[in-house]
Order: structure tokens, then sequence, then C-alpha cells
């Protein structure tokens, strides 16, 4: 299909554009170097997933499976943007953001026995190199879990072996994209990849089985260490890292047990993954929670996974009430009459505060952080042109002013993307939650910003003219 500018509906109003949003006179998201873009994932948003020599992915062969996603959605067209990514370059110059986090389909980029594909990697360079014309920092995330199924097929993240087709895949496309790129991250959110694909099976490859989880997100992490120093040779300019999920855990009373149970919540969210790339160990915790779960490793290992990084993503959505379940773990206790999104996740700016000053005390070693997704759901709909999203508004600016206090209470951030730039194939859910700044239209592909978007591009409107 054609690259049609036209498909993008500017809906900004005068009356829109006079709604408060700005941060307060002394926020340091006035900074000139506090970067705030967008981010989208190369699954959520591309379709295509059948041309140029793409293979399939694990989500592929998921979506498909009768029950996993929603409605039985696929991201087979999703938001169209392998043929319509100039105008979402247009798009995304129009609002004036700074930054972009994308990511790669591992399958559209090599072929089953490792080679390149040609035409994948030119859409990428094309891409990359129409970002960098347009004076935008390009972030991109290699692994966003679309794994090609062949290697699912050989054991997936169970199997070791796919740590080291990682590094050669990272290989290729630092090779290839060297220069084009501000910013690797390795992953995005392990704790999902590993848990909620291999230990309760909410998405792919939908397995279940706790210590199927443990050797997962353990090749995962290996995967990472093995990548970072491919990267520094590959693409020397470039900042290396990772992005990880966090989740704020509160006990559901002051008891001795609930504040154990919300103890280890934030284990198995956070320090499942945080400790062994910043301690060099995991937690101990984690296998009082989980135990016999333990994952086989070699010697080795940990030095590998715990390489120094130039920056940490975090993401950020909810908070989770818990109580003790009685044993050794905890469950979930819903709070009543708190604000919720469309996912039904409570909303709770406190809790991206209080994580990232925790995370400077607890890790002494803390690299520079971006918050490389933060954002929410809500059933958006176009009326008169325009959309109305105010819960959004309200959910950003919150949540932009608790980076704000972090970063006064000495936390390093250095950025903030926005999830998402456009609506798009919101993975086990499907096409139903809308997390866009921008809405789609699935159906004709007409984007229409709003107003979210155009209060944030005032936003960074008046903070170039101030400086």
């Amino acid at each position: 299909m054609a690259n049609d500018a036209s498909a993008v509906s500017d809906t900004r109003s005068p009356h829109s554009l006079a709604d408060p949003f700005s941060p307060p006179a002394d926020s340091a998201l006035w900074r000139k170097n506090f970067l705030v873009g967008a981010a989208t994932a190369s699954y959520q948003i591309e379709g295509a997933v059948d041309e140029d020599g793409r293979l399939p992915s694990i989500w592929d062969t998921f979506s498909t499976t009768p029950g996993k996603v929603l409605a039985g959605d696929t991201g087979a067209v999703a938001c169209d943007h392998y043929h319509r990514w100039e105008a979402d370059v247009d798009m995304l110059v129009s609002l004036g953001l700074e930054g972009y986090r994308l990511s790669i389909a591992w399958p559209r980029v090599m072929d089953a026995a490792g080679l390149p594909n040609r035409k994948g990697l030119d859409f990428y360079k094309r891409l990359l190199n129409r970002l960098k014309e347009k004076g935008i920092t390009t972030f991109v995330t290699l692994y966003h879990w679309d794994l090609p199924q062949h290697l699912e097929d050989r054991g997936g993240w169970l199997n070791r072996d796919t740590a080291y087709r990682f590094a050669d895949y990272a290989d290729l496309m630092s090779r290839e994209l060297a220069g084009t790129v501000d910013a690797w991250a390795t992953l995005n959110e392990p704790w999902c990849s590993a848990f909620l694909g291999y230990g309760n099976g909410h998405h792919a490859p939908g397995l279940a089985d706790v210590g199927f989880a443990t050797q997962a997100m353990h090749h995962l992490l290996l995967a990472h260490g093995l990548a970072m120093p491919v990267l520094r040779t590959n693409d020397p300019a470039s900042q290396k890292g990772i992005v990880a999920n966090i989740g704020r855990g509160t006990p559901n009373s002051d008891s001795t047990a609930d504040r154990r149970a919300a103890h280890l919540f934030e284990v198995q969210h956070n320090a499942w993954i945080l400790d062994p790339l910043l301690k060099g160990a995991y937690p101990r915790d984690l296998f009082e929670l989980w135990p016999g779960t333990e994952p086989l490793m070699l010697d080795g290992d940990m030095q590998t996974v715990s390489a120094p990084l130039d920056f940490l993503g975090i993401n950020y959505y909810f908070r989770t009430n818990v109580s003790s379940d009685g044993a050794h773990g905890f469950r979930d206790v819903p709070l009543e009459g708190v604000e919720r999104t469309q996912m039904g996740w409570e909303v709770f700016p406190d809790g991206l505060r209080d994580l990232l000053t925790g995370f400077k005390s607890t890790y002494h070693n803390l690299p520079p952080i971006y918050i490389t997704e933060n954002g929410m759901a809500s059933d958006d709909k176009v009326i008169d042109g325009h959309v109305d999203d105010t819960q959004r508004i309200s959910f950003l600016k919150r949540h932009l002013a608790a980076v704000d206090q972090a970063i006064k209470a000495g936390v390093e951030i250095r950025g903030y993307f926005l999830w998402s730039l456009m609506d798009n194939f919101e993975w086990a859910f499907g096409y139903e939650r809308r997390f866009g700044v921008v809405h789609v239209d699935y159906s004709t592909q007409k984007r229409t910003v709003k107003r979210s978007a155009e209060l944030v591009a005032k936003f960074l409107k008046e903070r170039k003219a101030r400086v």
C-alpha cells in the first residue's frame, strides 16, 4: 500500500491545546537533555507477517491457536506499519517527539540457517535512516517477544543454544545497522517472556511450569550477556542496555506475613531480573517462593549476565496489593474504590517513584535510567474527528510528576517514552485494549491524533522555545 500521509488526521484544536498538562516550572522535565519519545514493538504494529521472506514467530503460532487471543485476533495486519512506515515517521515528527523506541522482528531479518534476509534488513535500514534524517533519537530493542518459531521448535528459551543464536542475531544487526542506532536494548521485559510465556502460559509459547520459567529466564539473561560485548565491538558509539518491567507490591495489612508477601512479590517481579544484572546472583528468596526451581547454569554464566550496562530501561504500569497465601507466597487482593484502566490495572504513580528510589538504595551500581514504557489502555473512540482521552492525560501527567520526584531524590533518569505511539495488537488481548496516543481505525488504518498527544506536543514545543 502507498505511504499516504493523508491517513493521519490532525485533530489539534485551540480548545484542546488550552488544557493543562505541562509540568510545573521547577520540574526537571523541562531540561533540554531529558528525552521524550514514544515506543512501539514489531509484532504489535508491523503486520506483513509472510512478506519479503519473514519467517513465522511464536506469536504467529500462538495467536492463531484458538482460545489464546481475545476475539481470535492476530498480528497479521496490525497497524500495517511495514507499508505505512513513512507516514508514521512523519506523524512522530509532527508531534515533536524527540525519540522513538522500536523493536526488530528477528524472524524478518534472518533465515532458519542464520543467514541475513536482505529484504527484511533493508526495511529497518530505510526506517532508521529516515528517523536519523529527521533528527529522532533511535532506541532499538533486539527482542520484543517474537522468537522465530523454528527456534521454539528446538526448545526456545528452555534450550541454552537459543542464547547463542541470539548473540549471532545481535552480531548481524549491530554490524548492519551500526551508526543508525543511538541505543540498543537486548531484551524487552524478560519477566514477561519467562513467566507469562513459560510459567503460566498467558503469552507465547504458552507453556505453564514455574521451573520452565526460571530456566527460560536464565537463558534470556545469558543471551543478553552474550550480546553485550558483540554490540560494544560492532557499534561502539551507541549505548547498550536492557529493558525490565517492574511492579510495585504493597501489603494488604501491616502484619508480618503480609509485609513478607509484598516483599516476595517484588522479589519475583523485580529482583529476579535486576539482581543477576546488577549483583551477579539470583535472589535467594526467589527459591523460597518457588522451591526446587533453581535453573541449570554453567560456571561463568553470572559473570556474563552481569556485564556493565550503559543504561537500564524501566517499564512501569501499575501496582499489585497482596496478602500472604498462608504458606510461603502471596495472593492478589484487589483494592476497591481505586482508579483503574481498561486493563483493570490500578493507577498508582507513587509506585514508580518508590521503586526508582528504592533501586537507587539497593543497587549501588545502578546505571542511568530511561523510562522506556509508561502509559495506559482506555476504550478510546473518535467522535467528530477527535479523541478526548481525559484519563490518559491525567495518568501521564501524574506519572511524569513521579519521575520528576525520583530525579529530585537523586535517581539519574535521562528520558521517558510513552507507550505507545499508536493503538496496536495488545498481545493476548488483541485489538480491544488501546494504549496509543494516536488512535488507529483497524478497518481503514486511519490514524487520529488523540488529545493526549496534542498536549505532549504542546509541552515539547514550549520546552524547545525556552532553551
